[in-house]
């Protein structure tokens, strides 16, 4: 793990990057090559049936999945995702939801990740497959 990196260090970024900020994401771990991110409730993004719209998980991926690369390369603004695929596995309805990425593979110019999204109670609500790249590298 990057040790210049820490949880509110990540926080900070979050808080600094306008596209993160309506979600209200909250760094609650870190680790070498792993992030998990709180994902508040909040009833903007509750769909018309009452459940939590898809669009939440998969910014939850994909900015937990940003974070982890960052416990490994320290934190750099020039990541890009390139691609992702989201299988939504359960439905979440007024709760709270955990995200927590893992980076697979940490390549040269490309990055591979996984993450997945958690009920309150554990319950397996997403998984993500997530390619980042590196355009400088």
């Amino acid at each position: 793990m990057n040790l210049a990196v820490t949880e509110s260090a990540l926080q900070d970024l979050l808080e600094a990057s306008p596209f993160n900020r309506p979600y209200g994401f909250r760094v609650q771990s870190i680790g070498d090559g792993v992030c998990t991110v709180a994902v508040p409730f909040q009833f903007t993004y509750e769909r018309p049936d009452g459940l939590i719209s898809g669009p939440v998980f998969m910014a939850a991926a994909d900015v937990t999945t940003w974070l982890a690369i960052m416990t490994k390369t320290g934190i750099i603004d020039h990541l890009v995702t390139v691609e992702m695929k989201t299988n939504f596995l359960n439905g979440a309805r007024a709760e709270d939801v955990t995200c927590t990425a893992t980076i697979l593979k940490l390549g040269r110019r490309l990055i591979y990740g996984t993450a997945a999204c958690t009920s309150s109670t554990g319950k397996l609500l997403t998984h993500h497959t997530v390619t980042y790249i590196r355009p400088d590298a």
